[in-house]
This record gives structure tokens, C-alpha cells and sequence, in this order.
């Protein structure tokens, strides 16, 4: 227990008698303080005792004592306490009534008490009460280390609630909470991801006090260097004592303890990772199986996913790495869910993951699809489910959604979406719109001499399927004048639209450098690709 005014008018040596504020005797005291200036206010801290003989002071002015008890008040003073004898006989008056008005503690220290012995009372009460707080901080470390490694965090988090007289909960790398005590601080644990979320921003270890209407609320980061592991909460109706925030300490020491691997052994899993990936990438599964071992369980059995994810501009260098944000969301969703994960660097600035198909990692990468890469800072592609003796053309599969991904600006690219979707959107590039206007450039010229329709007139055909009449009809011109259109396109083009190459890649260079002609009628829907000439009239 510290220090209170009435402790000290309890000890039996001292002699002290109250003579004004009786109702505040529980007030805690800091320190003992002797002053005579009449304004000692600017040289305390607030909760002292302060003794005064009233050498200086004209304690019998009543406005003068007034104002400065009022002063003593306002400061945080504990109490004052007035030496008997010496200057004065009896507490004057106009002191007395001041205290009394303020509701100020007023104690009378009678000749034979030196301040001296005042002051070591407190000094001696503030040491055995600190060596009791750090006593008990030593117990608490004890039982929480104990909870710890036979029981797990979770058994931890119950003692220090209990201990703290409050709740406690751990959050992981995410911001989610993993386990919380009582049962009942979940929903209240969960309330606070923002604030764990800016907390995560700053290097470890970092702490924070977010103070609500229902309860106080101190964040401490787990883990070391500027890798935040997670975080731990600890909610109270008060501020922690001494001997609570050593157990508070000891709680964020032994759940870093349990949250951050070692370097050895973080080098050791990437590199039988890397082993892995490698056999089963060159069509090596059962031999990868044997190296995993029970490491990443039922994972390499199928069906499963494959991401890489590389960063999608220049990363800053002051701040963390996407991917590793990436790759830590990811792990922590897999922990949550009691699911495997195969996370391998094949260099600083590429990540490869393996994750099943269906499972929390891959729902956890759900939110990437709806994000550009400018926001995320990141670009990830993801192959489509496949098995073990396929995880070749898997990492084939996320390398082009990959690459598609960092065309289209997206954060993350399906390799189903591609299959699903449409080719044309891919003729966006810079490369294959040079390669169109190359291609069309000659007949464009002559349609500029004004001696033709060229480039209209082979479009429309194309879209025809190399039907005359429809087409003819589409361009308001009769089936001759299109022959003879298509002949012209052919002599300068110098390539024959026999050829289903030549039409395939003509249509793909009208695609990426014209916008479409309005839609046939229905009973003739366009065709991407025309046909192959036979299914045409020979041209005249």
C-alpha cells in the first residue's frame, strides 16, 4: 500500500494530529517537502507534504492565508503540515479557517517530531512499498511464465487479467484478435483494431494508452527491430500500479518470446521451403513430400494455389516491404485457421506462396482483387487450383496473371479471370498497338487519298466471316465494289487473305486501334477470328 496522510498520523513515533481535512486523509504522498517561501508552488511537483515552521509567512492574515492554501490546493500538495513551537504556539487561526474552507489537510507536528523524521518515515514507507510492488512483479513473472510454457498464451492472458484486475488480449501481425480473457473482452478486444493497426506502424517495441468511457486501455507491441509481431492489450478501471505494470512487462516479454522465431530458425524453414518449391516445380512431388515432412501437412496434396507477388513500383525505403506485409497476412490468417502455408523469397523483391485452394489464405487475398496497384503497392498473381504433379504450369499460370496484373494496374490477377475473360483487353500494350499501326499503315494512307474505304470495307468483311452480301450490306455498297476493295487490300498488303493468319491478325490490328463497328444484326453474330477461307467465295 503507499503512503497516505493517514499512515503517517497512525505512526505511533510521529505524534501528528489532523486539524483540517479529515475526509482527505487517504490521500497518497510522494514526498516530503520543507519550504518557507511564501509561494513554494513553482518548486513542487504535486503530492508532496509540505512542512512549514511559518518563519516567513504571516499566518494571521487571513486574505494571505487564503491564497495560499488556495495555491497549495491548485498544485496537487497532499497536505501541509505545521510545525508547533517554534514560530508560533498554536496553529493560527486564519490557517486553520483557510484549510478548513478548501477542505485542505492540515497536521500539526508538535515540537518534539523533527521534519527530519517526518521525512524518513515517508522515504522508508515508499521503499518497503516498492519492494513489496517489485516483490509481487517477481511473483507475477513467475506464474505468467509458467501459464506460459505449460499452457500457451491463452492460459497467460487469463493470469494477467486476473492479476491486473481487468482484461487482456493478443492481437497477431493483422490487427485480429487471437485469444482475449475473460471471455467476454473478445467484442471489446475487437473494438480497438484501429488503434492496433496504427500502433503496427511504429518500429517495435511501441506502446500506447487509449482511454474510452468504459475502461483505460494500454497497447504494447511484440517483437523487436521494426517487425511488429502482434500486440498486446490490457484494459483496467485505473492506471497500473507498480506491481501491475511489471507484470504487465513480463507479459510482453514472454509473449514476444512465443511470437518471434529466431533468425536461425527463420533461415532454416526458408531454405527446406525453398527445397521444396524447387522439387515441386521440377515434377519431384513424392520427394518433396518426404523433405516436408509434417511441416506443411496435407498442403502438397492438392488442391492448392499458387501466388508470386512482387512490388508494384519502387518500394520506399523507409518503410516496410509490401510483400512482407503481404506474406505476414497471410501467415496469420493460415495460424488463425489451423492451416498450412508455403511462403518462399526467391529474391528480396519476390515472394512465391503455395496456400490451399479454398482456404483462409486464399480468402485472405480476396480484398487484393478490388485494389489498384498505386493503393496496394503491390502486384500479385494467382494460378488456378492444381495438383501436385502440376505445380509447373501453376507457377506458369500465376506468372502470366502476374504480368497481366502489372498491365492493368490491378493488385491481383486471377489466372481463371484471364481464361474467362476476354483477349482484347490485352491488346492494350504499347507493343502490340505499334505492331497494329505498322500493319494497317499502308491501307490507312490510301484511304486518306480519298481513293477508297479500304480499312471500313475490311473490317466489316472480316466481321462478316468473309460473307460478301452481309458485309455489302453493312458498308451500303454492292458485293463487286467489296471484291474489288478486298483485291486492293491485298495488293498492298502483299499478303493473301486466304491465309486464316493473315485474317486472324489483321482483325487483332483493327481491335487494338479502331473501335468496333456497330453489331450485325443477329442472325450473323461477329466472329473475333473469320473462318478459314474455305468457308468464303474465291476472291475474282
Amino acid at each position: 500500500m503507499p503512503v497516505t496522510l493517514a499512515s503517517l498520523v497512525q505512526h505511533s513515533a510521529l505524534k501528528l494530529t489532523v486539524r483540517a481535512g479529515e475526509d482527505r486523509l487517504d490521500t497518497p504522498v510522494r514526498w516530503v517537502h520543507a519550504s518557507e517561501l511564501a509561494d513554494p508552488v513553482p518548486y513542487m511537483e504535486g503530492g508532496e507534504l509540505l512542512l512549514v515552521t511559518a518563519m516567513t509567512l504571516d499566518a494571521a492574515d487571513g486574505e494571505a492565508m487564503r491564497r495560499y492554501v488556495r495555491r497549495l490546493a491548485g498544485a496537487g500538495v497532499a497536505g501541509l503540515g505545521f510545525a508547533v513551537g517554534v514560530n508560533y504556539d498554536d496553529i493560527p487561526g486564519a490557517l486553520l479557517e483557510a484549510a478548513e474552507a478548501e477542505d485542505f489537510p492540515l497536521l500539526e507536528v508538535p515540537r518534539r517530531t523533527p521534519f527530519l523524521a517526518i521525512s524518513k518515515a515517508v522515504s522508508a514507507a515508499i521503499a518497503a512499498d516498492q519492494y513489496r510492488a517489485v516483490t509481487a512483479g517477481f511473483e507475477a513473472q513467475r506464474e505468467l511464465t509458467r501459464a506460459a510454457l505449460a499452457e500457451g498464451p491463452a492460459a497467460l492472458l487469463a493470469r494477467l487479467a486476473s492479476y491486473v484486475d481487468g482484461w487482456a488480449a493478443l492481437y497477431d501481425t493483422s490487427g485480429a484478435v487471437v485469444a482475449a480473457a475473460p471471455d467476454w473482452a473478445v467484442r471489446r478486444a475487437a473494438r480497438l483494431t484501429g488503434d492496433v493497426e496504427r500502433l503496427r506502424e511504429r518500429p517495435a517495441p511501441a506502446s500506447a494508452v487509449v482511454g474510452g468511457t468504459e475502461d483505460r486501455v494500454e497497447l504494447q507491441s511484440l517483437g523487436t527491430g521494426r517487425r511488429v509481431r502482434g500486440a498486446l492489450a490490457v484494459g483496467t478501471g485505473a492506471p497500473l500500479g507498480t506491481a501491475e505494470r511489471y507484470a504487465v512487462h513480463s507479459a510482453v516479454a514472454l509473449l514476444t518470446l512465443t511470437t518471434e522465431r529466431s533468425r536461425s530458425l527463420q533461415t532454416a524453414e526458408q531454405r527446406l521451403g525453398a527445397a521444396v518449391l524447387r522439387m515441386m516445380l521440377s515434377g519431384q512431388p513424392d520427394p518433396a513430400r518426404t523433405v516436408a515432412g509434417d511441416l506443411y501437412g496435407g498442403l502438397l496434396d492438392a488442391p492448392f494455389r499458387l501466388l508470386i507477388a512482387e512490388p508494384g513500383g519502387e518500394p520506399d525505403p523507409g518503410a516496410e516491404h509490401p510483400a512482407h506485409a503481404l506474406a505476414e497476412a497471410l501467415e496469420s490468417a493460415a495460424s488463425r485457421a489451423a492451416e498450412s502455408v508455403l511462403t518462399v523469397w526467391e529474391s528480396d523483391d519476390r515472394l512465391v506462396v503455395l496456400a490451399a485452394d479454398g482456404g483462409a489464405v486464399a480468402l485472405a487475398c480476396e480484398p487484393y482483387t478490388e485494389r489498384e496497384t498505386e493503393e496496394a503497392g503491390i502486384v500479385v498473381g494467382m494460378s488456378a487450383p492444381a495438383g501436385p504433379v502440376s505445380a509447373a504450369a501453376a507457377y506458369k499460370q500465376a506468372e502470366q496473371a502476374l504480368s497481366v496484373a502489372r498491365r492493368r494496374g490491378r493488385a491481383l490477377v486471377e489466372h481463371e479471370e484471364l481464361a474467362a475473360g476476354s483477349v482484347l483487353p490485352l491488346l492494350a500494350d504499347d507493343a502490340v498497338r505499334a505492331f497494329a499501326d505498322g500493319m494497317l499503315r499502308a491501307l490507312r494512307e490510301h484511304d486518306a487519298t480519298g481513293r477508297g474505304d479500304l480499312v471500313a470495307s475490311l473490317r466489316a468483311w472480316l466481321s462478316r466471316h468473309g460473307q460478301w452480301d452481309a458485309a455489302a450490306a453493312d458498308l451500303g455498297v454492292h458485293r463487286h465494289t467489296l471484291r474489288y476493295r478486298m483485291r486492293r487490300v491485298e495488293e498492298i498488303l502483299g499478303r493473301s487473305l486466304d491465309d486464316p493468319d493473315v485474317r486472324m491478325e489483321l482483325w487483332l490490328a483493327l481491335k487494338a486501334t479502331e473501335a468496333p463497328l456497330p453489331a450485325p444484326a443477329p442472325t450473323s453474330a461477329p466472329a473475333p477470328v473469320p473462318n478459314p477461307a474455305s468457308e468464303r467465295g474465291p476472291l475474282p
